[in-house]
């Protein structure tokens, strides 16, 4: 299935020829998608039922955390030995995780589930970019990843209100053991193909031998990892002490978990050299400043407007369809929208939408205007992730698609994860904890990412051009060839 570089056909018929892998993917993200809105939705529920408002956060970033370590795992092993061994142990844990949750009497023991989740998601989401990677030629990846932001369309529109509707009907118990149940079945066709990735010729040539020295780095590796997420646990533990014991722990689990995640970045990352190491670093901001605010959106429309818990995903709803409605506009565009363009784009709706969220909540305005100014975050999404897959791809060799995939998603979730950690100890020590107090703990979390927002912007213009996206937009007509990137 891997393109090789004399095959001349054309983008059409080399997109027939893996439609089945694709489907088998797209069903996987329904369900990863159904279960990131399902629990969003009713975790404000959950921590109000297992007395666990001051773990609120630490259900979200400890997945997070703990994913880091699967990403790093995950990318080695495939790299190595091809993704189907990593993607199996990845799903296994996915769904122990999500039956652990399901089961849960207290909220501690609902995180420990989360943790296992966590860590086979990351696995998971690294063995899906070496698939696309392997499988795909780089003239597809823009629809592929389209095809990943459309899997999210339907999720989003039933997902909050199923859940809801679940939630009230049958307990929010089966949010979580519903997925488990549905997950499998969806796995297995896809377990085939990334099966069939493992024997292809050049992932033969990508596996070579094992070296003591390979494994020596990679174990290095693998710790560095832990350490990023025992920080970042620290930093969620933070939260319930008091006010200068909190902030010291903060800052000192947020120093360590950004230098820890330092050796697993490409060099050059957290300064924001241009090229890949930029397309990482905004990774790392761009989706800190959605997902760490976004978590607050259903919140604040329960405790401060009093809305349900279905009519309180409508905030995640709209942001959703507003995503992959921009992930299908980008994708229509392909090499005639620049990734570069596409990314500046979707970084400054990211801004703006977090910013609207933060002044709609300063000035107390009704639920439905924060839903609305939410939404402008959901399409910066649309447009900055899918492309900065692309730029990732574009600039990785392919015996660096893995580790660089694993970068990608350490990235991702460190950044994640560090957001709602440090919003979740700003909302504790302001009040929230206790239930509805005023503004100040939301508009503190949303001012916050704000910040990171902000900086996904400044960093946008330097994530560059890739060779083959300059070939590929000179090719095209009435597409001028890109300049050389600034590296």
């Amino acid at each position: 299935m891997t393109q090789r570089a004399g095959d001349a056909a054309s983008p059409e018929a080399m997109w027939r020829a893996r439609r089945t892998t694709a489907y088998a993917m797209f069903a996987l993200v329904v369900l990863v998608a159904f279960e990131s809105f399902a629990v969003t939705t009713v975790m404000p529920q959950v921590a109000d039922v297992l007395d666990g408002r001051s773990l609120y956060a630490f259900a979200f970033a400890g997945p997070l955390a703990t994913g880091v370590v699967g990403m790093v795992v995950a990318g080695t092993w495939a790299d190595r030995r091809g993704p189907a061994a990593p993607f199996t142990a990845g799903v296994a844990l996915f769904v122990v995780g999500l039956l652990v949750a399901g089961a849960a009497s207290t909220m501690p023991l609902l995180v420990v589930g989360r943790l296992a989740q966590g860590l086979g998601g990351g696995v998971v989401n690294v063995t899906l970019l070496v698939a696309v990677a392997r499988a795909y030629p780089a003239v597809l990846h823009p629809r592929v990843f389209a095809w990943f932001s459309t899997a999210w369309v339907l999720p989003s529109i039933v997902g909050p209100a199923l859940a809801g509707l679940v939630a009230d009907l049958a307990g929010w118990r089966w949010v979580f053991l519903g997925v488990a149940v549905l997950v499998v079945p969806a796995a297995v066709p896809l377990l085939g193909a990334v099966r069939g990735l493992g024997r292809a010729g050049q992932d033969a040539d990508v596996r070579g031998t094992d070296h003591p020295a390979q494994d020596d780095a990679a174990a290095r590796r693998v710790g560095w990892a832990l350490l990023v997420a025992v920080a970042v646990l620290a930093l969620n533990l933070a939260a319930p002490l008091p006010a200068p014991w909190a902030l010291v722990l903060a800052g000192g689990a947020a120093v360590t978990a950004v230098a820890a995640s330092r050796p697993l970045l490409p060099p050059g990352a957290l300064r924001g050299r241009p090229g890949l190491p930029s397309v990482i670093l905004t990774r790392l901001l761009l989706p800190g400043a959605f997902f760490g605010a976004q978590v607050y959106v259903p919140y604040l429309l329960v405790e401060r407007d009093g809305w349900g818990t279905t009519a309180s995903g409508l905030g995640l709803s709209a942001a959703a369809l507003a995503w992959s409605a921009a992930s299908v506009a980008q994708g229509r565009l392909g090499v005639r929208l620049r990734s570069r363009t596409a990314v500046r784009i979707g970084t400054a709706l990211v801004l703006a939408g977090v910013a609207g969220a933060a002044g709609a909540t300063v000035l107390e305005l009704p639920g439905g205007v924060v839903v609305a100014v939410w939404a402008l975050a959901g399409a910066g999404m649309g447009f900055g992730s899918s492309r900065l897959n692309v730029l990732l791809l574009g600039w990785s060799a392919p015996q660096d698609q893995g580790r660089n995939s694993a970068a990608n998603s350490i990235a991702d979730s460190v950044g994640a994860a560090l957001a709602l950690a440090l919003t979740g100890v700003v909302v504790v020590a302001t009040g929230g904890a206790a239930g509805y107090t005023g503004p100040g703990p939301f508009v503190g979390a949303f001012a916050l990412t704000a910040v990171l927002a902000l900086g996904a912007v400044l960093v946008a213009p330097r994530v560059g051009v890739p060779p083959a996206e300059r070939q590929v937009s000179g090719s095209v007509p009435g597409t001028a060839a890109a300049s050389a990137p600034t590296t």
